[in-house]
């Protein structure tokens, strides 16, 4: 469904897909099927979208962004993609944010151009996001840091000695800033 308030110009939306009001999506942008785009957002026309993914309010997607299946991106997050802005003067190429399936990106966090967001991690309301967050990281601040280590449900993992325990039992490390399955 597309609110009559929204203006559209792709015609690469998927199924079931919810655009609310006074959203702007230009011509080139590709959006899944099952996603929800909240009123007052700006999807530019080098941005893919993949399916089940809620955007909330007030979210610009610029050029270079690729979000994979199952994101949430809350309110007022703001992306960029261009290390130098100066006005009416663009770079020959913007700087891509990639964001891997089941990630969620709190209210009103910063993510800066350039970056990866791994697979299941959880960026808190508010932090700046300034380099690539590991798989299953939870990271918090100004800069964002990691403070734990999440299960795929995004709870946090339990330190047990050396180890990470998932909701499963299964025994994680991490090694150079990476989770891994322990090998025991």
């Amino acid at each position: 469904m597309i609110h009559s308030l929204a203006e559209v110009q792709t015609n690469k939306i998927g199924k079931n897909t919810y655009v609310w009001q006074y959203s702007i999506i230009l011509s080139e942008a590709v959006i899944g099927d099952n996603c929800n785009i909240n009123c007052h957002t700006f999807i530019e026309n080098d941005v893919k979208i993949g399916n089940n993914v809620t955007i909330k309010s007030g979210v610009y997607l610029w050029d270079g962004i690729q979000i994979a299946d199952n994101v949430f991106v809350g309110p007022n997050v703001t992306f960029t993609n261009d290390e130098r802005p100066r006005s009416k003067q663009y770079p020959s190429e913007f700087k891509k944010i990639k964001i891997e399936n089941n990630a969620s990106i709190g209210a009103g966090a910063i993510v800066l151009g350039g970056v990866v967001i791994g697979a299941f991690s959880m960026i808190g309301a508010g932090a700046l996001v300034t380099k690539n967050v590991p798989c299953r990281a939870l990271v918090v601040g100004t800069p964002a840091k990691i403070t734990g280590w999440l299960n795929e449900d995004g709870t946090k993992m339990e330190k047990k000695n050396e180890y990470f325990v998932d909701n499963f039992e299964n025994k994680w490390i991490v090694e150079d800033n990476v989770l891994r399955k322990a090998k025991i």
